[in-house]
């Protein structure tokens, strides 16, 4: 076992006090951040003696698995399965609150109150979030800490954006729904909502949520960011006069998982996919793509638009969706992965499959109320709350306004209705 290694499994065993159990198995991993950087991360699994893996594969009970950050030295996780713990002298809380959040600081180097604070507490549990200066952020970072009814730590874990000083670009919050009810009426839009319960579709204005920055008032969407990774912006529709008939697309079986060595982690040696996609690899991600089209959908030309590339670890994946307005909550989309090496198409993933399901849903009905009107019924409802919100292109968090609405108005019949109670 390679030295540095070592090191880390003589600290787990001794802050968790581990002497009743043994080391089954570590490996490493890494994982790409929001600011392109790559950190390295040892998972070490340590079984109770005398056990073994279950006939599934799966851990016994009370396995514990210790995770260090091999960039800073911090600790990321410690789950012990199950809830059931073994360990001698290991980590407790006697002493409430305050002894978790200073156990917190010395495992993670964060500052309570400057870059986390307690976002819900239970007897057994707290929920911490990352805040700046008492705003909330996006994309946000959360630590966990659970534990037993003897006060024994049974579960934490640490994991998304902590920012510091130099990466937040910090102003006095200025906007007001007075101010943003000229993007506010921009953003109620018709669309179809599933009622599960009822298997049907509902006519439904909703406020598509929005970021408004602070300083100049202009907008972000509101998006679920994907993992770290290099991405690029593409806009390109596939069209094509013929199809291809005679080829058979043979997809390979998707494999994550990287062989990472102990000296590309401790050297922290940056990830493949924090390499820029050049403009000759986008134009030939977008032939390759084309051709699996002509192949596997010939009479969709015109039909679907190339939107994103992105880096994530072995692949490179072209996201497209169709280039026709949607009104339902969710839409058709192709993901397609690609080798970054040969460029060459290695499997896809459609979503059809999902959106399939509601074919047997009754359809909407005849719709009544205008967009403006739907907006009227829904401005008294409307909340802006201040956010610190990452910039791609300013490289910071910038403050924002996160305008949304947790209402909708049925486009049949009027009423303003709860968007959550629809489901």
């Amino acid at each position: 076992m390679d030295s540095r290694i070592q090191t880390f499994v003589d600290q787990a065993k001794t802050t968790f006090g581990l002497g009743n159990y043994y080391l089954h198995h570590h490996s490493l991993w890494r994982n790409v951040n929001h600011f392109n950087e790559t950190s390295y991360t040892l998972c070490l699994e340590w079984f109770p003696n005398g056990t073994e893996s279950d006939e599934d594969g799966s851990n016994p009970e009370g396995t514990a698995i210790i995770e260090y950050n091999v960039n800073t030295g911090k600790l990321e996780t410690a789950i012990f399965v199950m809830g059931e713990t073994y360990a001698q002298d290991g980590i407790t809380f006697n002493s409430g609150t305050e002894e978790v959040i200073k156990w917190i600081e010395q495992e993670t180097g964060l500052t309570y109150n400057e870059q986390f604070q307690i976002h819900k507490q239970t007897e057994n549990e707290i929920e911490f979030r990352s805040f700046i200066d008492n705003t909330p952020i996006s994309p946000s970072g959360m630590i966990e800490v659970k534990w037993n009814d003897k006060r024994q730590l049974i579960f934490f874990s640490v994991h998304g954006d902590f920012p510091t000083g130099d990466t937040v670009k910090r102003e006095s919050y200025t906007l007001s729904l007075e101010k943003a009810k000229h993007i506010a009426k921009k953003q109620v839009k018709r669309l179809e909502y599933p009622s599960f319960e009822q298997k049907k579709l509902f006519a439904v204005y909703a406020f598509e949520e929005i970021y408004i920055k602070n300083d100049d008032q202009s907008t972000k969407p509101f998006e679920m960011l994907q993992d770290g990774g290099t991405s690029k912006k593409v806009n390109h529709i596939l069209q094509w006069e013929e199809p291809i008939s005679k080829a058979f697309f043979e997809r390979e079986e998707i494999d994550l998982q990287e062989e990472i060595t102990p000296v590309e982690a401790f050297a922290c040696t940056p990830s493949p996919t924090t390499r820029p996609i050049t403009e000759e690899e986008e134009k030939s991600c977008v032939q390759a793509v084309e051709r699996l089209l002509r192949q596997e959908y010939p009479e969709d030309s015109g039909k679907w638009r190339v939107t994103n590339l992105h880096r994530d670890k072995k692949y490179l994946i072209a996201t497209l969706r169709t280039d026709q307005h949607e009104t339902r909550v969710f839409e058709r989309k192709l993901s397609i992965l690609l080798d970054p090496n040969s460029i060459d198409v290695v499997n896809y993933i459609d979503n059809q499959f999902m959106l399939e399901m509601y074919h047997s849903f009754e359809e909407s009905g005849d719709v009544t109320v205008t967009q403006e009107e739907a907006y009227e019924k829904l401005k008294g409802l409307f909340e802006l709350k201040p956010f610190y919100v990452y910039d791609d292109e300013e490289k910071q968090y910038v403050l924002c306004g996160k305008l949304d609405c947790h209402h909708g108005v049925n486009a049949e019949t009027g009423e303003v209705v709860l968007l959550n109670d629809l489901g």
